[in-house]
């Protein structure tokens, strides 16, 4: 049996990535991709509740990895074998994720559950240290009640799949939100999951960068399969300067300074509590700001449609609400300019329709860069702000 000290992480285990964590995200650039693609392919409402559904499954894979490796000591035989165990679970996820609503819905709610089980079966076994010990069997417990929904989910029509998905996507998320409570017990507190700052806020900065890089494969794999012409060079472009801002806007003070902000917070372990949901709406945001440079450089010239157009407007305002959130959470301010960006762009939504694709994403882009030019004349007029989080 591994020993309690062996398990969970000491003031000498390393407080940065790992080489193991950088290769288990090389999944996530599989499944983002094929994400990304499976949202242009079914461009219509329920395709995109659908690529919705997908993708809380996938981004909440990561998000209890990377609170494992948080955690726990990442240099153990446990931890090692629970993170290439998930990983494979996430390939088999990512394999079957085009078809997750057709014939390999067993195969995706099955790789999902089973890499959570059996996390949480594993450090059934392993983990001795009372307060440890109960909240894995706690977090295995809900993870045991949301595994009813998802498999009876692979088994049920496609329709009903996206109302059983759906709501057990829902318990994962709010039994997290709330500490996983259980009858007659408390919840877990917050300082349950202190994270390792310096760890934590490099671990979403590099899974960030994964889902910007999607754009960039996405956009040269699909620059690549067509005929080259004005208009589609044009779009590689665009493409390229979405997420350049995306970049920019995310990187921005606030990102910059997310390692001092958990050091500073009153709680840091509301963090662990508040990121997953903060970033989930960012990436939300770059992987249809992806599935739009594939629509632009595929068709630059089409028409735009109601579907079309949450796509292009939809994605970078959703990455702007999640952003407004990261600003406040790391220095207790609302962002104004990020909400300003979101009225322009529901301005835009209408005059969009009348609008080529590719010139519906650069005026998109206009946005962004308003937003960047903003900083930038702002930034040259003050001192840099001070991580103040509210936390």
């Amino acid at each position: 049996m591994t020993s309690v000290n062996s398990l969970l992480r000491s003031a000498a285990t390393p407080r940065r990535a790992t080489f193991l964590e950088l290769f288990f995200d090389l999944v996530f650039v599989v499944a983002l991709a094929l994400l990304s693609e499976t949202l242009v392919a079914e461009l219509t409402w329920r395709g995109v509740a659908e690529a919705g559904v997908v993708l809380l499954a996938v981004w909440w894979v990561w998000v209890l990895t990377t609170l494992v490796t948080d955690l726990y000591n990442p240099d153990s035989w446990v931890i090692q074998v629970v993170t290439v165990g998930v990983m494979f679970g996430a390939l088999m996820m990512a394999a079957a994720l085009p078809a997750a609503f057709g014939d390999r819905a067993g195969i995706f709610a099955g790789a999902y559950v089973a890499s959570h089980l059996g996390r949480g079966f594993l450090f059934f076994l392993t983990l001795h240290e009372p307060v440890p010990r109960r909240r894995a069997v706690r977090i295995w417990a809900w993870f045991g009640i949301s595994s009813v929904g998802w498999i009876a989910g692979a088994f049920a029509d496609s329709d009903a799949r996206l109302w059983w998905w759906g709501g057990a996507a829902a318990v994962d998320y709010l039994a997290f939100a709330f500490g996983y409570p259980f009858p007659g017990r408390r919840r877990i507190g917050a300082a349950q999951f202190n994270p390792i700052a310096e760890h934590t806020a490099e671990r979403y900065h590099q899974f960030f960068i994964i889902a910007l890089g999607d754009i960039i494969l996405v956009a040269g794999l699909t620059y690549s399969a067509y005929p080259v012409t004005a208009e589609r060079t044009a779009a590689i472009v665009v493409a390229f300067a979405s997420a350049t801002l995306l970049f920019r806007i995310y990187v921005h003070r606030a990102a910059a300074q997310l390692t001092q902000a958990i050091e500073k917070a009153r709680e840091p372990g509301r963090f662990a509590r508040t990121a997953p949901y903060t970033h989930l709406l960012m990436i939300g945001g770059v992987v249809t700001a992806a599935a739009s440079a594939k629509l632009i450089i595929t068709e630059p010239a089409g028409t735009v449609g109601p579907e079309l157009l949450a796509v292009v407007v939809g994605g970078p305002a959703v990455f702007l609400l999640g952003r407004t959130r990261f600003e406040y959470e790391v220095f207790g301010r609302v962002a104004w300019p990020l909400l300003a960006g979101i009225a322009l762009l529901g301005v835009l939504a209408p005059v969009a329709l009348a609008l080529t694709p590719l010139l519906a994403v650069v005026c998109a882009n206009l946005v962004l860069l308003a937003i960047v030019l903003f900083d930038v004349a702002l930034g040259g007029r003050r001192n840099p702000v001070p991580a103040a989080p509210p936390l």
